[in-house]
């Protein structure tokens, strides 16, 4: 079984893939690279919950909670589909030829004149 996780303070380097192989000898871990939360889809739906669903926060019990987190679930399901990533090797180099042509402006270190 792939244990997929990201690099949070609670399941990073090492300690984390040596704390899962002892409590189950066939999880294996993987972390996603580092800075790639794009990558993780689950960051991605609790995102999408916090902003739509939780926010703000005006419920009256765990049960209207619930009841609501349940309607968005159904709801996001009939709704999602499957990411088109098209992002290719011309799209890169004409990103990083914007970047490389792009010229910061120089920084001061004298304090302004009045």
């Amino acid at each position: 079984m792939f244990w997929i996780v990201d690099n949070g303070s609670s399941h990073h380097g090492q300690a984390s893939v040596d704390r899962m192989a002892a409590a189950w000898a066939n999880a294996t871990v993987v972390h996603t690279p580092l800075h790639a939360s794009w990558l993780n889809q689950i960051e991605i739906y609790f995102s999408v919950v916090q902003r739509k669903v939780v926010t703000p926060n005006g419920f009256y019990d765990l049960a209207d909670v619930e009841n609501r987190l349940d309607a968005f679930h159904d709801h996001y399901n009939l709704a999602a589909h499957p990411f088109d990533w098209r992002y290719t090797k011309q799209d890169r180099d004409a990103l990083l030829k914007r970047l490389d042509a792009h010229q910061p402006s120089p920084v001061t270190t004298e304090p302004p004149t009045n």
